[in-house]
């Protein structure tokens, strides 16, 4: 069994989407990424912060899971990360309606002894210098290290940013922040330019319509699933880094083909997060669903070609 350390967010989050609202519900990147790591044979620890509003019934949730919450620092009188946001019709575009960092202002992250030799490390969306803070607690060098970002962090901590991309071997993004990174419009270019700062892959997310990777002159499309329904995308990011990260530690197996298939692993889990509001989906999701939707992926992708 592998061992796989992710670092991000426990939060609260309240959603908006055309298809209802919630109120404070369990949120945060962390969350999203352990749950999807969940569904595979591996050893996952948390590294987070919360306050003691944190409820314990969100805490079981996790450990239920079977997911290691000794990274997790729970701060007496504090407050726990809040986001609340809307999403518009398409489904694609979403307005942040509040953001409370509380316990995450003064977030030092300390990775547990029992997690500092995980074969594969997963930093979550956070600042770029508390991502770097925990590759330099590692007592050797990761099998992988994975980092997922976003263009706030382009905007307002870019040379951090850049500096921490230098240490990883995967990086997870989305198109426009792709594109944004380098300044590159081709997604190939671009892929090429972020190669050039370190990462060994690139993963470029395009929400609905599916993931790329990219590795030297080397490139694989996964599309996503078409549903009939789509309730809430936030999570889906995480979701997908969790099912790409967890599928790597439970195989042991970092080759570029064996990252079609996390791919193809991550996708496939995101596409169930999406289908309920926050993590309500990916708390009741069983083994056989996620095979069955698996074969549903090779269906789609599959086919016989004769050359004249």
């Amino acid at each position: 069994m592998g061992k796989l350390l992710a670092v991000g967010t426990l939060a609260f989050d309240a959603i908006e989407s055309p298809f209802g609202k919630t109120d404070k519900i369990l949120g945060g990147a962390a969350t999203y990424i352990g749950l999807a790591a969940a569904n595979f044979k591996v050893e996952t620890g948390l590294v987070s912060i919360v306050g003691d509003d944190f409820p314990q019934e969100y805490i079981d949730i996790l450990t239920q899971k079977g997911i290691n919450l000794d990274g997790v620092e729970v701060v007496k009188g504090g407050k726990t990360f809040f986001w609340s946001g809307k999403y518009h019709l398409d489904m694609n575009t979403r307005d942040t309606l509040a953001t409370e960092l509380n316990t995450l202002a003064d977030f030092s992250p300390v990775v547990p002894e029992g997690f500092k030799d995980a074969d594969i490390v997963m930093l979550g969306n956070l600042h770029p210098s508390t991502q770097l803070s925990v590759i330099n607690q590692m007592e050797k060098r990761p099998k992988l290290i994975i980092l997922d970002t976003m263009n706030f962090w382009m905007d307002n901590s870019l040379e951090e940013l850049k500096e921490v991309i230098k240490h990883i071997d995967v990086i997870t993004l989305n198109d426009e922040e792709a594109r944004q990174l380098t300044g590159k419009y081709s997604l190939v270019r671009a892929a090429q330019e972020i190669e050039k700062m370190g990462p060994k892959y690139v993963v470029i997310k395009k929400g609905e319509h599916g993931a790329l990777l990219f590795h030297d002159q080397n490139i694989f499309f996964a599309p996503a699933l078409p549903l009939e329904e789509v309730f809430d995308p936030t999570g889906a990011g995480d979701t997908f880094a969790g099912g790409f990260a967890g599928y790597l530690a439970a195989t042991e197996n970092i080759s570029f083909e064996n990252l079609k298939n996390a791919v193809i692993q991550g996708s496939n889990l995101a596409s169930f997060c999406v289908e309920k509001f926050g993590t309500e989906r990916m708390v009741t999701l069983t083994r056989e669903e996620v095979d069955q939707r698996l074969l549903q992926f090779k269906e789609l992708t599959q086919f016989n070609i004769e050359l004249q």
